[in-house]
């Protein structure tokens, strides 16, 4: 999972945590506000009606106090203005058959759904009530009780949670969009340190990469670049070796090839020589001598002829010593016989001029590839198609395609000389190899710059 859809989804569960405690914050200040509100309208019920106990003592002094209670006319419009919503007052000692007097309930919105009222009545309790002396210089001016409708302590805690909580929603959703902007925004560059990355993989080994402005990021991208400094100085030293071991094999091929034809053709062309003069020396009825002369002269020739094919390839290619052109014209006419595959060569744009390492390794690999061809397909027709192109990354293209089957997967990963040998040659010079499957067959396909 992206490293961005995982920060927003921790940000979404984040904000759905916080949006359910300021939920669970709103009820229960919801639900306690209902106190607050009863303690405060049993307070200003109080303190009116003190007012009106010490007139009306005022005024009719003659009058017992027993007489004033209860306090006369404090059931009025004025004092309903003073008792909040869902809170009922009552005064004691109370009349005969009064009810307490309750604040206006209704218009408080809609009924809250059940589980809420019975889950917050079950988590919080009930409300306590309230008792408030009318006045602290007397015990006999009487006591105002209020308390809370329980049904309209839960309607109003449901109002004030669907405004409160459509608010919090809301900003929750602002909060995450503007949040996940801002992450995916900061993690933007990390697609291009990928990609540079990815292009590293690929063989650039010194990509260009922005200025970060997050010091992490930026940390991040110096390593990149002094990483990709030191695979650069690491595949220019590697090709600097593998070109001198190439240097190195090649002479030590010409010092063999030389050695071999010193040697080994000395004797065997003096074996030759002796077994001749056997043969014709011989009489007639020394018949068995004569034809172990013949079958010496046979094993000789035959040496011979695999020693010319070893120095053949030991020597310098002949793509070093008549061009590349002419190199690859004499090495289809070398492997092409009767009983042989078909091969054919197909040369595209100007050849003469490529010369020195380039010439030699385009060469090498086609003389591999059609070796390999040879000897391990059974290939009726074998492609051989040398391009070069044009332009400012110009390179030369080499291509042979057979017909003769072949797993592409077991000859990328062979660890045979051949195939070693021309990775090291292509990777000396800077080129890239690639094998892949054909109509019928294997393709195997080699580039090389010029500027090798």
């Amino acid at each position: 999972m992206r490293l961005v859809l995982q920060l927003i989804a921790r940000l979404a569960l984040i904000v759905v945590l916080c949006v359910a405690a300021a939920a669970a914050w709103v009820t229960v200040d919801a639900y306690r506000s209902v106190d607050r509100a009863t303690a405060a309208s049993a307070e200003r019920v109080s303190h009116a009606l003190e007012a009106l106990y010490w007139r009306e003592l005022l005024l009719h002094s003659s009058r017992n106090h027993e007489h004033l209670l209860p306090v006369p006319d404090w059931r009025t419009t004025e004092t309903m203005k003073l008792i909040a919503p869902g809170i009922c007052i009552q005064f004691q000692p109370q009349a005969a058959f009064e009810k307490p007097l309750c604040g206006q309930s209704k218009g408080l919105g809609e009924a809250p759904p059940r589980w809420f009222a019975a889950l917050v009545q079950r988590l919080l309790g009930d409300h306590s009530a309230v008792a408030q002396s009318i006045s602290a210089r007397t015990t006999t001016a009487g006591t105002v009780s209020a308390i809370a409708d329980p049904e309209a302590a839960i309607q109003l805690a449901w109002q004030r949670i669907q405004d409160s909580f459509g608010v919090a929603l809301a900003m929750a959703l602002a909060i995450g969009l503007l949040a996940s902007l801002a992450i995916a925004h900061a993690l933007a560059p990390a697609r291009t340190i990928v990609t540079a990355l990815q292009r590293m993989a690929e063989g650039e080994h010194r990509p260009a990469l922005p200025r970060f402005r997050s010091m992490e990021l930026a940390m991040i991208g110096q390593a990149v670049t002094e990483l990709g400094n030191r695979l650069a100085q690491a595949t220019e030293q590697r090709a600097a070796l593998t070109e001198r071991l190439l240097d190195i094999r090649d002479e030590e091929r010409r010092a063999l090839a030389r050695e071999l034809h010193d040697e080994f053709g000395q004797n065997l062309t003096a074996i030759l020589a002796f077994a001749s003069t056997i043969e014709t020396e011989t009489t007639p009825r020394e018949m068995r001598a004569t034809q172990d002369a013949r079958m010496i002269t046979q094993a000789v020739t035959h040496l011979m002829a695999c020693l010319r094919g070893t120095l053949s390839r030991l020597r310098r290619p002949l793509a070093e010593e008549l061009g590349l052109t002419a190199g690859l014209v004499a090495l289809t006419e070398n492997c092409q016989h009767a009983a042989r595959p078909t091969i054919r060569l197909d040369l595209q744009g100007d050849l003469a001029d490529i010369q020195g390492p380039v010439a030699v390794t385009a060469y090498r690999v086609a003389q591999e590839c059609l070796t390999n061809a040879l000897r391990h397909t059974t290939a009726s027709e074998i492609s051989l198609k040398v391009e070069r192109r044009s332009g400012p990354d110009g390179a030369l293209v080499i291509c042979i395609e057979d017909d003769g089957g072949g797993d592409t997967a077991q000859l990328s990963q062979s660890k045979g000389f051949g195939l070693t040998g021309i990775r090291e040659r292509i990777a000396a010079v800077g080129g890239s190899l690639s094998i892949a499957r054909a109509a019928h067959g294997l393709r195997v396909a080699a580039t090389i710059p010029l500027a090798a």
